[in-house]
């Protein structure tokens, strides 16, 4: 007596099997794309609400968003520190609007613009305390960096150079 032919699919089970497993992928893969989905979006909101509130910041504190770094630092101690703290958040903002946002240069080009403003001040502050910019990211060090040196702003001056 001869043995019936098996066909390939018989071997690991009917029709109704490898389609069900077929199904049951089809529907881990889309669970997968759904979390990925979700996730950037609630980093994309989080960057916004961190950029608004930024915004918010800088509507009620317009002399720092255009500094005159020697005004500040002629006032009383707390304008710098304020200042300081206000160059923090606009850096963290720009973190994260970068960060959540990289493939829309928008973002790229709005903090390139408020940067520059700010650029004499964290050029002495990095003169004054190498550490401080240690605390941002290594992409955040390489935006500074890479602006100080399209504006021309360099140590001990720390003035900017180039429009």
């Amino acid at each position: 007596m001869s043995q019936p032919q098996v066909h390939w699919w018989q071997k690991y089970g009917t029709v109704g099997q490898i389609a069900q497993a077929a199904v049951a992928l089809l529907g881990f893969a889309a669970i997968l794309l759904q979390v990925n989905v979700l996730g950037r979006n609630a980093q994309e909101a989080g960057a916004r609400q961190i950029y608004q509130a930024y915004n918010d910041l800088e509507f009620k504190n317009p002399q720092y968003s255009k500094p005159d770094l020697d005004k500040i630092k002629a006032g009383p101690p707390n304008d710098l520190v304020q200042y300081e703290t206000y160059v923090s958040y606009f850096l963290y903002a720009c973190e994260e609007a970068i960060g959540a946002f990289a493939n829309k240069r928008e973002w790229q080009a709005t903090c390139d613009y408020d940067l520059k403003g700010h650029l004499p001040f964290l050029c002495e502050k990095n003169a004054a305390e190498p550490a401080y910019l240690t605390t941002y990211s290594a992409t955040t060090q390489q935006w500074i960096a890479s602006e100080m040196q399209k504006a021309g702003v360099t140590a001990p001056d720390c003035k900017l150079r180039k429009t």
